[in-house]
């Protein structure tokens, strides 16, 4: 029998949306530095960088005519707009690893969720927070928002759960261990599923021929 059997598996995309201030950031940036071979894809935005962040490692800060522009050329997977400002998923951001064989975690909100689900295959998980009042105290814990910024994202996020049915998992970020251990739980076990083993698997049988 043969030895050193390789898995030549594709990647998977794993979408992470969730009301403004749930934790899905925070959420998706743990996973990453505990789960091998995940990348965790970089959004483009017209927004300017809140407190410490950083372009090219939280967002890619661009101009809305740099974000138009790009649109135009086709170089995004989709795109959305959100409290005022635009934000997208490049393709260079996602396919080289997904054709390399690392999955790809998408920290996108729901109508980017819906625009990739529609494009292709992908696990989609839906960041819950433990109650609005927990929601609107993170927000206001956070202190990049003034007092109607808050508000607007309050009744956004009422919106954005009412899309919930539509995601395959759901995760209440009421603890963050626990959470970023669920979404980790949910990345596994899509790992394991037969259908992402089929090439590992007909090399199997037919070794024992």
């Amino acid at each position: 029998m043969k030895e050193n059997i390789k898995m030549d598996l594709t990647g998977k995309i794993f979408i992470l949306s969730a009301p403004s201030g749930a934790g899905k950031t925070t959420i998706a940036g743990m996973v990453v530095k505990d789960i091998p071979k995940i990348h965790m894809a970089i959004s483009h935005t017209t927004r300017l960088p809140r407190g410490t962040e950083e372009n090219g490692k939280d967002y890619y800060f661009v101009s809305r005519d740099e974000f138009s522009s790009m649109e135009k050329s086709e170089m995004f997977l989709e795109t959305a707009q959100v409290h005022g400002h635009f934000y997208g998923t490049s393709k260079s951001e996602v396919a080289p690893y997904i054709v390399g064989g690392s999955d790809v975690i998408l920290d996108i909100d729901v109508q980017g969720a819906s625009t990739i689900r529609g494009r292709m295959e992908a696990v989609s998980i839906f960041i819950l927070p433990p109650d609005m009042g927990e929601l609107k105290a993170r927000l206001v814990k956070r202190d990049t928002e003034d007092e109607v910024d808050i508000e607007n994202r309050i009744k956004n996020a009422r919106k954005e759960i009412e899309e919930i049915s539509s995601f395959d998992y759901v995760v209440v970020n009421s603890d963050l261990k626990k959470a970023v251990c669920d979404v980790k739980k949910i990345i596994m076990a899509e790992r394991m599923r037969t259908s992402r083993k089929a090439d590992f698997l007909k090399r199997f049988y037919e070794d024992q021929i």
